[in-house]
């Protein structure tokens, strides 16, 4: 199990070289995206479409041999990894039999590899870095050193896997987009840069540059490359025993000098070093640098400023104190010293979200890079503590991604207010997102005052999408993504005026059973398949909340603020208590025609007309269709059984069936189904008491770690959502899903239950914190396998609620 080392969250594991699944984040605000295993493997990029080297997924983790290494071929004994990358060093016996000692070590966020040979005197580190600069590399310093009595002579060589192109290329037109590459060998490395980017809807010329450089820690040059992969590891090689490291005569034939272009093959930084003689007692160094540059000016430049005398040390010092002064703004100082070092690396984990989007670590492998919408809010929560500077700016811009018919666009780009319909180019809603702006939005104004951000104006998000997404238009009321109104001019609205859509929208688009549609999904993807007929009774009862305090922040928006509430005309269709012509909230159908009407009114942009409306009347609205949603869902949504055991359902199917309760299969209960009406106070305190009881009963399985997302359905429900396909206990079905089982815990603290929620918050730390059976490193995974294997790490939502609860 890992150790930490100092008082700053630097850890430490023995013996780490079997495990091959954990892996590390290597990243810097330039956008340099990056992993390393304990290995040496791992991949790095700077979007989907620039990868330095091989893209990985999951389960190359453990199959993936072209590794960052540095091979030393040793006088008397032959080619040893310093990684262990040899089939040699794989094939060792266990640690007890002599296997070699191998340890890693992590800091915020800098990993070191720590390797003593099996039979040798010989000692070796390799660390590596990203810079805290415009600059998008990683920086790596291998120190050997000679614990003997006697010379150790070995021949060195650096070797740094390079793919340079699309992700997209590892499986399409592999081959063929080889076949563009030109690498060329320099005095300090190999560069490569394809002619052109390969894109069949239109190919486009190519000027960026891959780079893989190195020096001796002097400044000593390599006496030249392998740049071709095919000759470096030869005819009877592979890349645990690459004949340009096995067989000395045939790496003198293949050796290529400085000056020399190879074209058309697939490419790696593999440099040869001098042969070196260390003395007893010395250590020698090597330091490399890999990246991703504009062109070869931009990767020499670079190349000199990290690999100069001292540079290492240097920059390893500033990227040591970017992170600790970043995570120094919330420390945790509890009874418990080891917890409050593993909380530091939970805090680095929405920034390293804000960072990497979903997309680009192992187990994060779907996805074009960019953030989802709900990701990008739930960071916000944790953000507000760790970079409060940075979340005023955000919330308003996050703001233009919103729709006039109250849905969103889910994809954020890179620039601030950059949205992009879906990811997938697929036409759909899910029904939770429109809710979670407003956390984010109150946990700001909560702790700052600011209440007036709420009355800032932002543009809203428009393309064809319309109707939450029942309805494709030809000519959309938009310049590019700018909703413009009926007069072509283009159309803004109060933060405020957003909320009250996106809100208003939900409310009005029920189901049968008169809960809020779930559309393409909720907070749970996978429950991608009811369309039609399902409904989320879980994220009704959010909304529900929602309006209420939405109510409330109007009331004090009126006590703080002299400026008038103005909101398009056109919404008062939707505030029918505020409008003057009222419906039936217990009647679906004409809740739904209003709201349709509310549509077509606006299908082709709002009139651009705005009224005043008296905070005490907008208030009185909102609070009459939150306690209207709170009665519906405590009278309407509780189940019980006969054994005594109650809880609320959470969903209804594609059927229109109710989907917890008693079935012929067994009871069937959703924690999600308990989290939001817990949270939101719609559960009474006697309603509580026995959740918490079928909860315990049904869901809690100390051997995974805690409350799993729902019991077994022994049904694969196709009327659902496909994470009934999924085995029971891996990921949305059934897992011990760290998210909500923290947003279980957040509920229970509101709810004053703090022994029950601190024994969740308790049972997931202990659960990762054994790496021995998590396999991982400090910080919360998405979900636990049935296993107890801590899956999906650093990029979890999970981490922003554990640091917001704590």
């Amino acid at each position: 199990m890992w150790s930490f080392i100092d008082e700053i969250g630097t850890f430490e594991i023995q013996q780490f070289d079997q495990a091959t699944s954990p892996y590390f984040p290597l990243a810097n605000e330039a956008g340099y995206l990056g992993c390393i295993t304990p290995d040496g493997g791992g991949d790095a990029k700077t979007d989907q479409n620039h990868f330095l080297m091989p893209p990985i997924s999951s389960v190359d983790l453990h199959n993936t041999r072209l590794v960052r290494t540095l091979w030393l071929d040793i006088a008397e004994y032959g080619p040893w990894s310093v990684t262990g990358a040899s089939h040699q060093q794989k094939a060792s016996a266990a640690p007890e039999d002599g296997a070699e000692d191998h340890a890693v070590t992590g800091g915020l966020l800098w990993h070191k590899i720590s390797r003593r040979h099996r039979q040798l005197p010989l000692q070796v580190e390799m660390t590596t870095f990203v810079p805290v600069r415009d600059v998008t590399c990683e920086v790596t310093r291998v120190t050997i050193r000679n614990l003997g009595r006697e010379n150790v002579t070995f021949t060195p060589t650096l070797a740094i896997p390079l793919y340079g192109r699309s992700a997209d290329s590892i499986r399409d037109h592999r081959h063929v987009t080889s076949l563009l590459h030109r690498a060329w060998v320099e005095e300090i490395g190999v560069f490569l840069r394809p002619t052109m980017s390969f894109d069949e809807r239109g190919h486009k010329p190519n000027t960026t540059v891959y780079a893989v450089t190195a020096v001796e820690e002097h400044g000593g040059l390599p006496v030249g490359a392998f740049p071709d992969l095919d000759r470096y590891i030869g005819e009877r090689g592979d890349a645990e025993a690459p004949r340009a490291i096995y067989d000395a005569a045939y790496a003198e034939r293949v050796l290529s000098e400085p000056g020399r272009l190879v074209e058309g093959c697939e490419a790696i930084g593999a440099l040869r070093f001098p042969s070196l003689s260390l003395e007893p007692d010395q250590e020698h160094s090597y330091i490399a640098m890999a990246g991703i540059f504009p062109n070869a000016d931009e990767a020499r430049s670079a190349h000199k400023l990290f690999t100069s005398p001292g540079a290492f040390q240097r920059e390893h010092r500033e990227n040591v104190g970017f992170w600790n002064e970043k995570l120094d703004s919330v420390r945790c100082n509890t009874a418990d010293s080891r917890f409050d070092l593993w909380m530091r690396w939970v805090s680095v984990q929405p920034i390293l979200r804000r960072l990497y989007g979903c997309s680009f670590l192992p187990h994060h492998d779907y996805g074009r890079g960019g953030r989802g919408w709900r990701d990008l809010w739930q960071d916000c929560l944790a953000l507000l503590l760790m970079e409060p500077q940075r979340v005023r700016h955000m919330l308003l811009s996050n703001f233009a991604g919103v729709r006039f018919d109250g849905t969103n666009a889910t994809i954020i780009g890179t620039e601030p207010g950059e949205f992009i319909a879906d990811r997938n180019n697929i036409t759909r809603v899910w029904m939770d997102h429109g809710a979670w702006p407003l956390l984010a939005t109150l946990l700001y104004v909560d702790q700052t005052g600011d209440v007036e951000l709420l009355l800032e104006e932002q543009y809203y998000f428009s393309d064809r999408q319309w109707a939450r997404a029942q309805e494709k238009l030809d000519d959309p009321a938009s310049s590019g993504t700018i909703l413009h109104t009926h007069r072509g001019t283009p159309y803004s609205g109060s933060v405020l005026e957003h909320l009250l859509l996106q809100h208003l929208s939900a409310f009005f688009h029920v189901g049968e059973n008169n809960c809020i549609r779930l559309e393409g999904a909720d907070w749970n993807d996978a429950l991608d398949m009811a369309p039609d007929r399902g409904e989320s009774v879980a994220f009704t009862g959010l909304y529900a909340a929602n309006l209420r305090r939405l109510g409330e922040i109007v009331g004090r928006l009126a006590e703080r603020s002299s400026r008038p509430i103005l909101i398009a005309e056109e919404i008062l269709q939707l505030l029918d208590r505020c409008g003057g012509d009222p419906l039936d909230y217990d009647d679906p159908d004409r809740k739904r025609r209003r709201l349709q009407e509310f549509f077509d009114n606006c299908r082709h942009g709002p009139s651009g007309e705005r009224v005043a409306v008296r905070p005490e009347a907008l208030q009185e609205d909102l609070r009459q269709k939150s306690e209207w949603t709170e009665r519906h869902i405590r009278h309407n949504e509780w189940v019980e059984t006969s054994a005594g055991y109650g809880w609320f359902n959470g969903y209804y199917d594609n059927t229109g069936s109710r989907v917890e309760g008693r079935f012929p299969s067994g009871n069937r209960m959703t924690l999600t189904g308990q989290v939001f009406q817990v949270m939101s106070g719609i559960a009474t305190d006697e309603q509580l008491d026995r959740i918490l009881h079928s909860a315990q009963d049904h869901l809690w399985d100390p051997s995974v770690g805690g409350y799993r997302l729902n019991t077994d359905f022994r049904e694969v429900k196709m009327d659902l959502g496909r994470c009934f396909g999924f085995a029971y206990g891996h990921k949305e079905n059934g897992a011990m899903f760290s998210h909500m089982a923290v947003m279980f815990a957040y509920a229970l603290y509101r709810r004053y239950r703090p022994h029950e929620a601190w024994r969740i918050l308790r049972t997931i730390y202990s659960a990762a914190s054994n790496s021995t059976t998590s396999g991982m490193y400090p910080g919360i995974p998405e979900y636990f396998d049935p296993n107890g294997r801590g899956l999906y790490c650093y990029l979890t939502g999970s981490a922003s609620w554990y640091l917001l609860t704590v």
